[in-house]
Protein backbone atom coordinates (compact mmCIF):
# COMPACT_ATOMS: atom_id res chain seq x y z
CA UNK A 1 0.00 0.00 0.00
CA UNK A 2 1.66 3.05 -1.14
CA UNK A 3 1.32 6.25 1.00
CA UNK A 4 -0.45 9.48 0.61
CA UNK A 5 2.39 11.62 -0.95
CA UNK A 6 3.59 8.51 -3.41
CA UNK A 7 3.19 10.46 -6.39
CA UNK A 8 5.65 13.21 -5.84
CA UNK A 9 8.41 10.23 -4.67
CA UNK A 10 10.84 9.23 -7.29
CA UNK A 11 9.58 6.41 -8.85
CA UNK A 12 12.49 3.92 -7.43
CA UNK A 13 11.95 5.20 -4.04
CA UNK A 14 8.59 4.32 -4.34
CA UNK A 15 9.75 0.18 -5.65
CA UNK A 16 11.99 0.58 -2.72
CA UNK A 17 9.13 1.18 0.01
CA UNK A 18 6.85 -1.88 -1.90
CA UNK A 19 9.75 -3.88 -1.18
CA UNK A 20 10.73 -2.95 2.33
CA UNK A 21 6.70 -2.34 3.29
CA UNK A 22 6.02 -6.32 2.40
CA UNK A 23 9.23 -7.15 4.27
CA UNK A 24 8.78 -5.43 7.39
CA UNK A 25 4.82 -6.91 7.84
CA UNK A 26 6.37 -10.35 7.13
CA UNK A 27 4.98 -11.57 4.16
CA UNK A 28 8.31 -11.70 2.51
CA UNK A 29 10.82 -13.42 5.22
CA UNK A 30 14.43 -14.36 5.17
CA UNK A 31 15.47 -16.18 1.65
CA UNK A 32 12.14 -15.01 -0.15
CA UNK A 33 12.79 -14.10 -3.67
CA UNK A 34 11.31 -10.69 -4.69
CA UNK A 35 9.90 -9.25 -7.71
CA UNK A 36 12.71 -8.92 -10.51
CA UNK A 37 13.47 -5.96 -12.89
CA UNK A 38 11.65 -7.49 -15.56
CA UNK A 39 8.23 -7.86 -12.66
CA UNK A 40 8.92 -4.27 -11.36
CA UNK A 41 8.53 -2.59 -15.07
CA UNK A 42 5.49 -4.65 -15.77
CA UNK A 43 3.89 -3.82 -11.92
CA UNK A 44 5.29 -0.26 -11.79
CA UNK A 45 5.24 0.61 -15.45
CA UNK A 46 8.87 2.72 -14.71
CA UNK A 47 11.99 1.94 -17.31
CA UNK A 48 14.40 -0.58 -16.61
CA UNK A 49 17.12 1.60 -15.15
CA UNK A 50 14.19 2.14 -12.32
CA UNK A 51 13.73 -1.07 -11.04
CA UNK A 52 17.55 -1.86 -11.51
CA UNK A 53 18.31 1.11 -8.81
CA UNK A 54 16.23 0.37 -6.52
CA UNK A 55 17.56 -3.27 -6.31
CA UNK A 56 20.84 -2.28 -6.56
CA UNK A 57 20.03 -0.03 -3.29
CA UNK A 58 18.48 -2.30 -1.58
CA UNK A 59 21.74 -4.55 -1.96
CA UNK A 60 23.66 -2.33 -0.98
CA UNK A 61 22.10 -1.22 2.38
CA UNK A 62 21.86 -5.11 2.97
CA UNK A 63 18.31 -5.73 2.77
CA UNK A 64 18.74 -8.09 -0.37
CA UNK A 65 21.18 -10.52 -1.57
CA UNK A 66 21.03 -10.34 -5.72
CA UNK A 67 22.61 -13.35 -7.12
CA UNK A 68 23.33 -12.79 -10.86
CA UNK A 69 20.76 -15.35 -13.36
CA UNK A 70 19.52 -16.08 -10.39
CA UNK A 71 17.07 -13.04 -8.68
CA UNK A 72 16.84 -10.98 -5.42
CA UNK A 73 16.31 -12.02 -1.98
CA UNK A 74 15.78 -10.96 0.86
CA UNK A 75 18.69 -10.82 3.19
CA UNK A 76 18.77 -12.43 7.10
CA UNK A 77 18.95 -9.13 8.69
CA UNK A 78 22.01 -9.64 10.91
CA UNK A 79 23.28 -7.00 13.04
CA UNK A 80 25.47 -5.02 11.26
CA UNK A 81 26.92 -1.45 10.74
CA UNK A 82 28.79 0.84 8.54
CA UNK A 83 32.32 0.91 9.95
CA UNK A 84 33.20 5.02 8.37
CA UNK A 85 29.43 6.39 9.97
CA UNK A 86 28.99 7.35 13.64
CA UNK A 87 25.60 6.19 14.92
CA UNK A 88 24.03 4.78 17.61
CA UNK A 89 23.31 0.95 18.39
CA UNK A 90 19.55 2.17 19.40
CA UNK A 91 19.05 3.65 15.79
CA UNK A 92 20.63 0.42 14.01
CA UNK A 93 18.94 -1.79 16.31
CA UNK A 94 15.40 0.15 15.44
CA UNK A 95 16.12 -0.02 11.86
CA UNK A 96 15.82 -3.56 11.61
CA UNK A 97 12.25 -3.46 13.28
CA UNK A 98 13.68 -5.08 16.94
CA UNK A 99 13.69 -3.55 20.42
CA UNK A 100 16.54 -2.25 22.29
CA UNK A 101 17.52 -1.82 25.87
CA UNK A 102 19.97 -1.32 27.78
CA UNK A 103 21.50 -2.16 31.13
CA UNK A 104 23.86 -0.22 33.10
CA UNK A 105 26.61 -2.18 34.94
CA UNK A 106 28.43 0.90 36.14
CA UNK A 107 28.06 4.93 35.87
CA UNK A 108 31.33 6.54 37.93
CA UNK A 109 33.97 9.36 38.71
CA UNK A 110 37.61 7.94 37.88
CA UNK A 111 41.40 9.16 37.23
CA UNK A 112 43.08 8.88 34.23
CA UNK A 113 45.42 6.40 34.34
CA UNK A 114 48.68 6.78 31.76
CA UNK A 115 47.43 5.61 28.91
CA UNK A 116 44.09 7.08 28.91
CA UNK A 117 45.39 10.52 29.48
CA UNK A 118 47.14 9.86 26.68
CA UNK A 119 44.16 8.96 24.66
CA UNK A 120 42.57 12.03 25.68
CA UNK A 121 45.73 14.27 25.69
CA UNK A 122 45.12 15.29 28.97
CA UNK A 123 47.51 14.77 32.97
CA UNK A 124 47.21 11.99 34.16
CA UNK A 125 44.96 11.44 36.99
CA UNK A 126 42.83 14.28 35.85
CA UNK A 127 38.94 13.18 36.25
CA UNK A 128 36.79 11.40 33.58
CA UNK A 129 33.40 9.89 33.68
CA UNK A 130 32.87 6.57 33.32
CA UNK A 131 30.45 4.19 32.08
CA UNK A 132 30.11 0.39 31.10
CA UNK A 133 26.34 -0.91 29.77
CA UNK A 134 24.99 -3.72 27.88
CA UNK A 135 22.44 -2.92 24.96
CA UNK A 136 20.35 -5.49 24.01
CA UNK A 137 18.59 -6.09 20.52
CA UNK A 138 15.44 -8.52 21.30
CA UNK A 139 16.82 -8.82 24.96
CA UNK A 140 19.78 -10.47 23.31
CA UNK A 141 23.10 -8.94 24.15
CA UNK A 142 24.85 -7.22 21.33
CA UNK A 143 27.29 -4.60 22.42
CA UNK A 144 29.43 -3.46 25.50
CA UNK A 145 30.17 -0.04 25.64
CA UNK A 146 32.97 1.05 28.00
CA UNK A 147 32.67 4.78 27.42
CA UNK A 148 35.00 7.74 28.98
CA UNK A 149 33.80 11.08 28.80
CA UNK A 150 35.55 14.34 29.44
CA UNK A 151 33.38 16.06 32.17
CA UNK A 152 34.01 19.64 31.01
CA UNK A 153 32.63 18.31 27.59
CA UNK A 154 29.01 16.88 29.17
CA UNK A 155 28.89 17.99 32.55
CA UNK A 156 25.90 16.05 33.58
CA UNK A 157 26.68 12.92 32.13
CA UNK A 158 26.57 10.85 35.42
CA UNK A 159 22.83 12.10 35.98
CA UNK A 160 21.44 11.14 32.62
CA UNK A 161 18.86 8.18 32.73
CA UNK A 162 20.62 6.01 30.26
CA UNK A 163 17.24 3.73 30.46
CA UNK A 164 15.65 6.39 28.48
CA UNK A 165 18.69 7.87 26.25
CA UNK A 166 21.76 6.38 25.18
CA UNK A 167 25.46 7.63 25.85
CA UNK A 168 25.80 8.54 22.50
CA UNK A 169 22.54 10.33 21.87
CA UNK A 170 22.91 12.49 24.76
CA UNK A 171 26.54 13.04 24.05
CA UNK A 172 25.57 14.33 20.25
CA UNK A 173 23.32 17.01 22.07
CA UNK A 174 25.65 18.48 24.19
CA UNK A 175 28.85 18.37 22.54
CA UNK A 176 28.42 18.18 18.87
CA UNK A 177 30.45 16.25 16.83
CA UNK A 178 32.88 17.48 15.22
CA UNK A 179 35.51 14.93 13.63
CA UNK A 180 35.82 10.82 14.83
CA UNK A 181 38.74 8.56 14.84
CA UNK A 182 37.80 4.48 14.44
CA UNK A 183 40.04 1.65 15.10
CA UNK A 184 38.34 -1.66 14.28
CA UNK A 185 39.72 -4.99 15.35
CA UNK A 186 39.37 -8.48 16.69
CA UNK A 187 40.52 -9.83 19.84
CA UNK A 188 39.25 -12.98 22.62
CA UNK A 189 37.43 -11.07 25.58
CA UNK A 190 38.39 -11.62 28.60
CA UNK A 191 35.88 -13.60 31.26
CA UNK A 192 33.70 -10.13 32.26
CA UNK A 193 33.61 -9.31 28.82
CA UNK A 194 32.14 -12.70 27.66
CA UNK A 195 29.76 -12.98 30.43
CA UNK A 196 28.12 -9.60 30.01
CA UNK A 197 27.64 -10.87 26.18
CA UNK A 198 26.69 -14.01 27.02
CA UNK A 199 29.48 -15.38 24.31
CA UNK A 200 30.84 -18.62 23.87
CA UNK A 201 34.42 -19.25 25.22
CA UNK A 202 36.28 -19.66 21.90
CA UNK A 203 34.32 -16.45 20.20
CA UNK A 204 36.50 -13.68 19.38
CA UNK A 205 34.93 -9.95 19.80
CA UNK A 206 34.58 -7.18 17.17
CA UNK A 207 36.12 -4.41 19.23
CA UNK A 208 35.58 -0.93 18.03
CA UNK A 209 37.89 1.97 19.37
CA UNK A 210 35.87 5.32 18.70
CA UNK A 211 37.14 8.93 19.77
CA UNK A 212 35.00 11.69 19.29
CA UNK A 213 36.01 15.47 19.38
CA UNK A 214 33.91 18.40 19.87
CA UNK A 215 35.23 22.39 19.25
CA UNK A 216 38.66 21.11 18.89
CA UNK A 217 39.04 18.69 22.32
CA UNK A 218 38.15 15.13 22.74
CA UNK A 219 34.98 14.68 24.54
CA UNK A 220 34.77 10.87 24.35
CA UNK A 221 36.87 7.72 24.13
CA UNK A 222 34.78 4.66 23.76
CA UNK A 223 35.64 1.23 23.65
CA UNK A 224 32.70 -1.24 21.71
CA UNK A 225 32.84 -4.66 21.86
CA UNK A 226 30.65 -7.11 19.61
CA UNK A 227 30.09 -10.59 19.97
CA UNK A 228 32.03 -11.53 16.46
CA UNK A 229 29.22 -14.43 15.91
CA UNK A 230 26.27 -11.99 16.05
CA UNK A 231 27.48 -8.71 14.39
CA UNK A 232 29.62 -7.60 10.67
CA UNK A 233 30.62 -4.34 9.76
CA UNK A 234 30.30 -3.51 6.36
CA UNK A 235 30.25 -0.34 4.07
CA UNK A 236 30.76 0.90 0.68
CA UNK A 237 32.13 4.17 0.04
CA UNK A 238 33.38 6.29 -3.45
CA UNK A 239 36.77 7.40 -3.13
CA UNK A 240 37.00 11.29 -4.04
CA UNK A 241 38.21 11.99 -7.24
CA UNK A 242 41.04 14.41 -7.87
CA UNK A 243 40.48 17.82 -9.18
Amino acid sequence: MTSPDSSVQPLYLRVKRHILDNIDSGKWGASARVPSENDIVKSFGVSRMTANRALRELRDEGVLVRIAGVGSFVADRQAHAHPLQIRGIADEIRERGHVHRAEIVSLERIRAVAELAEDFCIAPRSELYCSLMVHFENDRPIQLEHRYVLPRLAPDYLNVDFARTTPHDYLIKVAPLQEAEHLLRAEMPDERTRSLLAMMRDEPCLVVIRRTWTAGQIASVARLHYPGSRYEMSGRFRPQQPV
